[in-house]
């Protein structure tokens, strides 16, 4: 059973979404009112659960009703990336989705991941990607998303995925992408920054070995994890190790601010992009 937003229950504001499965944990509609607020823009952000067999038809209609334009999360990045007409060469690179809306009468698509990713790294380093090497763990559509704007970036990427054949995949789509299969990890090099793709620390796990990473990484080493509200295995693991650790909660903010941006034209601050960050934070405290 999908729950439902209709946008003609929310007459005179234009109305947004998040779609997923499960998404009741989402923070997306918080961030977005945040923006909204800040910014005086009118309008509605809600979160809809759709299981992917309903996807599509829900999709189509929350815009046949009105709907101005939706976030997409796990598991529909991909079918989303199948029912979008036109394409932005972020959404084309990555052939997934996580931001849709029409135009034109036709579904727009793009993919805000990778720049969310890129901005919040750059953001805890301090400085640039280029010539940093990172290792993404993970083969799934979150790992898609964003391996095209860390290379346009100048970052020198590798990927490991437990799934060999993921990997290879991927590199197909990625011909300068490096992979590795999981148990020759630890005769690699060391990374600069190591982000983990996968949904492991939902479920208290971790994708690697604690010994494993630590033999891939040095004392400057950024350890990231792209769930967020939570201390991971993985974080916990670097935290032990000594090295600095964050979530993907910046990730979280700079992919809506950019999806924001697509959908109302404003840009938001780094001062904006910080209080929805420590707004969330403290949320996830409270909870």
């Amino acid at each position: 059973m999908s729950d439902i937003i209709c946008p003609q229950d929310h007459p005179d504001i234009d109305v947004y979404a998040v779609v997923g499965h499960p998404i009741a944990h989402s923070r997306s509609p918080m961030i977005h009112e945040y923006f909204a607020k800040e910014t005086g823009q009118a309008m509605f952000y809600g979160r809809i659960d759709t299981p992917p067999e309903t996807f599509k038809k829900v999709v189509s209609d929350f815009f046949a009703a009105g709907g101005k334009g939706l976030n997409v999360t796990v598991p529909h990045k991909l079918l989303a990336y199948e029912m979008a007409e036109v394409h932005s060469v972020a959404a084309q690179e990555a052939q997934a989705v996580n931001t849709l809306w029409m135009q034109d009468g036709r579904l727009h698509a793009d993919n805000t991941d990778g720049l969310g990713l890129k901005n919040d790294l750059e953001r805890i380093l301090g400085s640039l990607l280029q010539q940093k090497k990172i290792l993404i763990i993970g083969a799934g559509g979150a790992a898609q998303g964003v391996i095209q704007p860390l290379q346009a970036a100048g970052a020198q990427l590798s990927l490991v995925n437990r799934t060999l054949q993921k990997a290879l995949d991927l590199k197909r789509i990625f011909p300068s992408l490096q992979v590795h299969a999981i148990d020759d990890l630890a005769k690699s090099e060391s990374y600069d920054l190591i982000v983990n793709a996968t949904a492991a620390g939902l479920q208290n796990n971790s994708p690697l070995q604690k010994k494993t990473l630590e033999k891939i990484t040095h004392p400057q080493t950024l350890i990231y994890d792209m769930v967020y509200g939570k201390d991971t295995q993985f974080m916990q693991d670097g935290q032990e190790l000594g090295l600095k650790v964050a979530d993907g909660l910046g990730m979280l903010v700079e992919q809506a601010a950019a999806a924001f941006a697509i959908w109302r034209g404003i840009h938001l601050t780094s001062h904006q992009k910080q209080g929805a960050i420590q707004l969330v934070r403290q949320a996830l405290l409270q909870s």
